[in-house]
């Protein structure tokens, strides 16, 4: 029997309790690549929210950016993230209360918000569509919330971008294949604006920034983790994976290790 409720378009690995800490340490990282900051500043001046202003966050996360929405519209407004995974909410909760943010979370699905129709003067989500098996939905769903005039900026990454140095052609087609693999929508960067203008929504802006891993702290258990899947799904052989990680290895030493991906930003606005 088919169950008749809206999927969730989140990776169930991505809500697996035991992975919180796991994933709550990858988001403080990457919250703090020169990359994401250059691209969540430019959604935010992009997005000019003001006080009064009723906001929201589809999948807030730890609640970082909530909190700056929080502040910008000050006590007479309201900035709500919206977050599945029931490990990020708490802990989001428990940072907006330490700073003394008025951000608040709350359950929800990114396929059926929780809120009126036309109740929203500015959303924005970041790195969620990639998730989502639905993406188009779900921005269809960000549109209708918002009002007249009311605008969203989307962020999200293109996979297909992702760039790993030094490796021979054939490893890195295969470690390119099992980074796509792993999200729902591995192109939701190239899509955003495509995804706006089938909502109904007039594409306003375009930003992008390169998340670019720095050369003298690489992260290995990530590219440990790339080359034993890789391997896993006999992409490529285990002698392959082993001259990889020589060669990353060598190259770190001598800091010219690159790894480095692209991500998108779209700003647009409700026609009034």
């Amino acid at each position: 029997m088919t169950d008749p409720r809206p999927t969730s378009a989140f990776h169930p690995a991505n809500a697996d309790p035991a992975l919180t800490e796991r994933l709550v340490t990858a988001l403080d990282a990457l919250a703090a690549n020169p990359g994401v900051r250059q691209l969540r500043a430019w959604a935010h001046e992009r997005l000019a929210v003001a006080a009064g202003e009723r906001v929201l966050d589809v999948g807030s996360g730890t609640g970082s950016e909530t909190q700056v929405l929080a502040a910008a519209v000050g006590p007479g407004g309201s900035a709500l993230g919206i977050e599945p995974h029931p490990g990020l909410r708490a802990l989001a909760e428990r940072r907006a209360a330490d700073a003394g943010s008025a951000a608040r979370f709350v359950d929800g699905d990114a396929l059926a918000l929780p809120l009126p129709d036309a109740g929203t003067d500015a959303v924005r989500c970041e790195r969620v569509l990639q998730h989502l098996t639905d993406p188009a939905r779900a921005v269809a769903e960000m549109a209708r919330v918002l009002r007249p005039g009311g605008r969203v900026t989307l962020l999200d990454t293109d996979w297909a971008t992702f760039v790993i140095h030094p490796a021979s052609p054939d490893v890195r087609a295969a470690l390119s294949t099992v980074v796509q693999e792993a999200a729902a929508t591995p192109d939701a960067g190239r899509r955003l604006a495509e995804w706006e203008a089938g909502a109904g929504l007039t594409v306003d802006a375009f930003g992008s920034a390169v998340l670019l891993h720095d050369p003298r702290s690489v992260t290995w258990p990530l590219v440990h983790g790339l080359g034993t899947a890789a391997v896993e799904r006999g992409l490529i052989t285990g002698a392959q994976r082993d001259a990889l990680y020589a060669d990353l290895t060598a190259a770190a030493g001598r800091g010219t290790f690159h790894l480095s991906v692209t991500m998108f930003a779209v700003l647009a606005h409700r026609r009034r």
